[in-house]
């Protein structure tokens, strides 16, 4: 991760020096680091513990424009913070951010061309491509509050699964092209994604500080999978309440707070942890394929984290 780290710098530099003290800014204020990890263990664990140049470039230009899309989701939602530090566009402002986030996008379609990594580059492409979708579905759906079980998948499928299924299938790419562990290891990077999207769910109902207030998704009419299992299996006046609620009444704390309840007290938040496990034990199930390593350890390790972590 250390050298990773020393190449992913230089793969942001530039002539500009506004450029290169943003973008410094933003690799020290770095997150958990979850998807370059991912693209090391898988591609360590196929390949019986080596790793190439293409590696690090795969993990390079999946942080890169990982890194572009949320310097471009904060201009988006209007938001201030990122990982409790100032966003780029409450420094530099927005015009300034939506540069920075194409620069950086641009670094990365270039980090694979200059390359040769055609097939990674597509398998990345592919990714972003998906999540634009799976945003642009979400708010589609919002407007009207009725997100069937299978349309929230397909969101949360596009929207945050098909990035984590890219780190694991461009780490398997990055050493074993064209074999079937590129398609078996985007399956897996998939179905974490799902379990990592409902953990995120729950958190808004949350008590600890993690960061993101309690209720925050209802007081933006964001359609769970507590909330929309719930609205599917109660009665028609508890749904008119619930939708209600949510659609004209969400700023109002105690009326979120009454919201959160109905959905705990009728079994919401159980369903979605139930459903988290099912994505988590698929997840285990693929692992089961390769041999026992230290680097196969390590990403069921990650596949717990995902389900256990506290923020």
């Amino acid at each position: 991760m250390e050298l990773f780290e020393q190449k992913f710098q230089l793969s942001m530099s530039s002539k500009v020096a506004l450029l290169n003290r943003i973008t410094h800014y933003i690799v020290n204020r770095k997150g958990k680091q979850m998807r370059p990890m991912f693209v090391f263990l898988v591609a360590k664990m196929v390949s019986n513990g080596e790793v190439s140049e293409r590696t690090y470039r795969g993990a390079s230009v999946i942080e890169l424009i990982h890194t572009a899309t949320l310097v471009h989701d904060d201009v988006v939602d209007d938001s201030n913070r990122r990982r409790g530090f100032f966003s780029v566009n409450a420094l530099w402002k927005n015009k300034i951010a939506v540069l920075i986030g194409d620069f950086l996008l641009s670094k990365g379609l270039l980090l694979s061309i200059d390359n040769n990594d055609f097939d990674l580059l597509k398998i990345i492409s592919i990714a972003v491509r998906e999540m634009s979708e799976g945003e642009l579905l979400q708010i589609e759906k919002a407007r009207r509050l009725d997100i069937t079980e299978n349309v929230y998948y397909e969101i949360i499928r596009q929207k945050t699964a098909t990035l984590i299924a890219a780190c694991c299938s461009l780490g398997a790419a990055s050493v074993k092209p064209e074999s079937s562990h590129v398609e078996t290891m985007r399956k897996f990077g998939e179905l974490i994604g799902m379990a990592f999207q409902i953990k995120d769910d729950l958190f808004d109902y949350g008590e600890a500080q993690i960061g993101k207030p309690t209720g925050i998704d209802i007081k933006e009419q964001k359609m769970t999978l507590p909330l929309i299992y719930v609205l599917n299996n109660t009665s028609k006046k508890d749904k008119i309440w619930l939708i209600n609620s949510i659609k004209n009444h969400n700023k109002n704390s105690k009326r979120v707070k009454e919201v959160i309840a109905f959905v705990k007290d009728n079994g919401g938040l159980d369903y979605a942890v139930g459903k988290m496990k099912q994505f988590q034990s698929e997840a285990l199930e693929l692992l089961k394929n390769f041999p026992d390593s230290q680097y196969r350890n390590s990403l069921e390790l990650m596949v717990n984290y995902v389900i256990d972590r506290k923020k």
